[in-house]
């Protein structure tokens, strides 16, 4: 899908971070935008900011986790705006005890809270949308949000949904294929973003709060306050979808610094070996030599 310009878009997660930036750069190219957001207060501000700028957007508040949601909010875009051209599943959450302990430590609240989000919010826009994408017959184009990562071992809760996410869409990119359809797929597997992704927390459903106590309560999310601090700008990571798309690229990794360990990562199925393990301090050494991570 090369022309976007009168056009209709549709981004999940869309009140802040990378799906913010989607938004507007979708906006920018001349695409109806529609932002969906279980933050209604945030989504009406990114909408009313898009629309000063002269975009047509309009905000659905949408919970990812439940599909008849994800139905209305497709329902919404197609009254609105009429066929759909590209979807972006890009909501995802991460709970504060992500890396904290081990995984059979970890709440049964944290489980069915991230995959809600990150990997059945996935499913959900797939189901909701690819149908009527492939009827309307036009070219299109679906990017699921990952994570690098996707491609590594360990990461709690947030991995097993970013892997299950990056075997969703390849199953989707082949189904499609099969199927002799004008709609393409990606997923995106970005590495650190300056977003709110760490405060992911203040939307968590009551009825999932956690009961993780001590340092299950203080794991890679409070330590990811940090890193996501002065991380890529979202906007270059929306950049990099609007090349994919443009180019029919299915794997979009925007942060080359993670690719010694994809190569390690692959080396070692190969190998028919164990899992690699990384190290934090060689990270933060090729961080400060200006590596993009």
């Amino acid at each position: 899908m090369r022309e976007f310009k009168g056009k209709t878009a549709v981004v999940t997660g869309a009140a802040s971070g990378i799906g913010r930036a989607l938004a507007e750069r979708f906006a920018q190219e001349g695409m109806r935008v529609v932002l969906a957001d279980i933050e209604a207060n945030a989504l009406a501000r990114a909408v009313s900011e898009l629309e000063a700028q002269g975009h047509r957007a309009i905000g659905v508040v949408t919970n990812v986790m439940e599909r008849a949601s994800v139905d209305a909010l497709a329902a919404r875009a197609t009254r609105e705006f009429g066929a759909v051209h590209v979807l972006c599943n890009n909501a995802g959450v991460l709970a504060r005890s992500e890396g904290a302990g081990a995984i059979w430590e970890l709440p049964p609240q944290d489980w069915d809270w991230v995959l809600g989000v990150n990997l059945m919010g996935v499913l959900h826009g797939v189901q909701a949308f690819v149908p009527q994408m492939v009827a309307h017959g036009g070219e299109g184009h679906v990017v699921n949000t990952a994570s690098v990562v996707a491609f590594f071992p360990g990461g709690g809760p947030y991995g097993v949904t970013k892997q299950g996410v990056l075997s969703l869409s390849e199953s989707l990119w082949g189904d499609l294929k099969a199927r002799g359809a004008k709609i393409g797929a990606s997923v995106l597997c970005p590495g650190w973003v300056d977003t709110s992704l760490a405060s992911a927390e203040r939307n968590r459903p009551a009825q999932l709060a956690s009961e993780a106590v001590g340092d299950l309560a203080t794991g890679t999310a409070g330590r990811a306050q940090h890193t996501l601090r002065g991380a890529m700008p979202p906007a270059k990571v929306a950049d990099a979808v609007v090349a994919s798309i443009r180019e029919e690229r299915f794997y979009i990794l925007p942060h080359s610094g993670w690719d010694a360990f994809l190569r390690a990562r692959f080396e070692a199925v190969m190998a028919r070996g164990t899992p690699p393990r990384m190290d934090p301090a060689d990270i933060e050494r090729r961080r400060a030599a200006g590596e993009v991570f």
